[in-house]
């Protein structure tokens, strides 16, 4: 019986060590690859760049960000080369992971000028779309 305890509580700890080194390896990505901002910081920003929206299309369809483009992380590193480099991007996604692994796309890809909105989609209040 306290073998078996034991190996339950080797594994939930292994469990718990990975999920926070995925944490700590997304914190330390976006640090690198794009500047965080708040809501306000990202509504006063984001009419001087590209806004893109990496959700999947249905996601995007029943609500997006007014004037966001939607560029599926899963086809984003075969399309955003249509991306432009002289403008700001500004991404967003649900919460905020996949815009973190798409800065970091962006930045091997030798653009700098990355924003990120922290807290994503879920937390925005300002002015959204949907589609008909």
């Amino acid at each position: 019986m306290r073998t078996v305890l034991l190996v339950v509580n080797v594994i939930l700890f292994a469990i718990l060590l990975g999920l926070v080194l995925n944490e700590l390896y997304l914190r330390i990505m976006a640090k690198k690859s794009a500047t965080t901002l708040t809501e306000e910081e990202f509504k006063e920003k984001m009419r001087k760049g590209q806004i893109i929206d990496v959700r999947e299309k249905d996601i995007f369809d029943a609500g997006h960000i007014l004037g966001a483009r939607n560029i599926p992380f899963p086809t984003f590193k075969q399309t955003h080369s249509s991306l432009r480099h002289d403008l700001p991007i500004f991404l967003y996604d649900q919460k905020k992971s996949l815009s973190i692994r798409t800065a970091n796309i962006l930045r091997k890809s030798g653009y700098t000028d990355v924003y990120i909105l922290k807290g994503g989609y879920n937390g925005w209040t300002g002015k959204t779309k949907r589609a008909k």
